[in-house]
């Protein structure tokens, strides 16, 4: 008894965080049995004086979500790019041979998109998915799967192979859309949803995607802001658009645009009306409602392969817990002259370069991010940001202040091949997250925006989505 109780002690620190874990060992504790012959359904590594798990999670620097977080306990639809289940890894979706490109199909073309993500769970599952037309604001437009979609409004996804040669074993699923199966047959938003077999209401990955039928022109041009003040900070973006050919009769009602910096849904711009309206033309021209902070370029790090350290890499280090890559630490560039180099805009792509296919091929290692930093932030959470978040913030993505080293800290499980990401603060209670208290801003810095524009007239029960372009802010 006397021994029952010392392990008891030793996990009294741990009863609310693994909660699942001390209802076994009590269990254990009153039928007799001895606690060493329980056995807990997760793996938890040691490694630092951290709980480290590849799949699930656990401890404070540990793998890809810290699963005692409520964030990711209510299984709810969301209609953003987000990830539900702590085995599923590296969720694409880009224009099928185009690793890069954004996801948009031009509406009755020959052009497809590719879903692709790894299962690290050690179960075969079945996955299924479905579409969801949306409004201009990504909510659900409630029009009925056959009002969009031709063929089966539910499918399975049939394209799989397990990893091969690989320290980390997983599953890589691939999808192409649209298909033999379900063809779309309007403009819009669209969000796709996967799950699990015979489980529709318990959705596992949601990603957005867009298709558009081109009517109208945009014109758009990148400058300085107009304010004084904002001028060596902001980039203004101001456009025209045309619509010769296409009526439009109310351009304050139908008409919705929406620009978008880089991949980022956080801090859009949306919902402005014209400045001007004249015969075929539509004028935005803002002097304040319009602007971006011009933020700073990307950083980046690859490990496409586990025999060469590139540039910001420290070290590799090889444990019971897998692969693990050290990055060298970090310097905030709020205060620092802008430093111009080239960048893919927050991206991401999968390489293994001894591999022939890089699917399968690609191991995952647990990435250590480090930002020396003062004092910890007292109302807000520092972020890793970019495409290997999926742009969204979560426990996944969030650094913790370590107090003995005056720094940020972060372990996140990444696929081989090459990530660009930024610091972001994000402010208690808000959605937006602000890239300039560590990155800083610069109007000279390079960035991708891109300009949607919606169509609503009094005929339709949805919104068209008539135009999409995509521009750099230097040309």
């Amino acid at each position: 008894m006397t021994f029952i109780f010392a392990i008891l002690r030793k996990y009294v620190r741990h009863l609310y965080k693994y909660r699942n874990f001390a209802f076994i060992v009590l269990l254990c504790w009153a039928t007799g049995n001895a606690i060493t012959g329980c056995r807990t359904s997760g793996k938890i590594q040691e490694v630092e004086g951290s709980n480290v798990d590849l799949v699930n999670g656990g401890g404070d620097e540990g793998g890809l979500v810290d699963s005692t977080e409520d964030y990711f306990e209510d299984v709810f639809l969301r209609y953003e790019d987000h990830i539900y289940a702590n085995n599923i890894k590296t969720v694409q979706l880009h224009k099928t041979g185009f690793p890069l490109a954004a996801p948009i199909l031009e509406l009755n073309s020959h052009e497809s998109l590719k879903l692709s993500f790894d299962d690290l769970g050690e179960e075969q599952v079945n996955y299924h998915y479905t579409i969801i037309h949306c409004t201009a604001k990504w909510e659900d437009s409630e029009l009925s799967p056959p009002d969009y979609i031709v063929g089966f409004t539910d499918n399975q996804i049939t394209e799989y192979a397990y990893s091969f040669n690989t320290l980390k074993s997983f599953t890589h699923f691939n999808l192409e859309i649209p298909n033999e199966e379900m063809k779309l047959t309007l403009s819009g938003n669209y969000l796709i949803k996967v799950y699990e077999e015979d489980k529709p209401d318990e959705p596992v990955i949601t990603k957005r995607f867009m298709v558009v039928e081109s009517r109208v022109t945009v014109l758009p041009r990148v400058r300085k802001a107009t304010l004084i003040n904002d001028k060596n900070y902001k980039q203004e973006v101001d456009f025209t658009i045309r619509h010769e050919g296409y009526s439009i009769y109310n351009p304050y009602g139908e008409i919705y645009v929406v620009i978008q910096q880089n991949g980022r849904w956080d801090n859009l711009v949306e919902g402005l009306a014209p400045v001007f309206v004249r015969d075929n033309e539509l004028i935005y021209d803002y002097d304040q409602d319009n602007v971006f902070n011009g933020c700073n370029e990307f950083r980046n790090f690859e490990f496409k392969s586990f025999r060469f350290q590139s540039e910001f890499i420290k070290a590799y280090e090889f444990d019971s817990a897998g692969n693990h890559v050290y990055l060298y630490n970090e310097k905030p560039r709020s205060f620092l002259r802008y430093s111009s180099h080239s960048d893919i805009n927050g991206r991401m792509f999968i390489r293994n370069d001894e591999g022939k296919d890089s699917e399968i091929e690609a191991d995952y290692a647990l990435v250590h991010f480090t930002l020396p930093y003062e004092a910890p932030m007292i109302n807000g959470n520092i972020y890793v940001y970019g495409a290997l978040t999926n742009w969204g913030y979560s426990t996944a993505s969030q650094l913790k202040y370590n107090y003995k080293k005056f720094a940020y800290e972060l372990t996140m499980p990444l696929k081989q091949g090459y990530y660009e990401y930024m610091y972001v603060y994000l402010e208690d209670g808000k959605k937006s997250g602000d890239a300039t208290l560590i990155e800083g801003s610069h109007y000279d810095t390079e960035n991708e925006y891109t300009i949607y524009v919606y169509n609503t007239s009094a005929s339709d029960n949805y919104n068209r989505l008539i135009a999409v372009k995509k521009f750099d802010s230097r040309y």
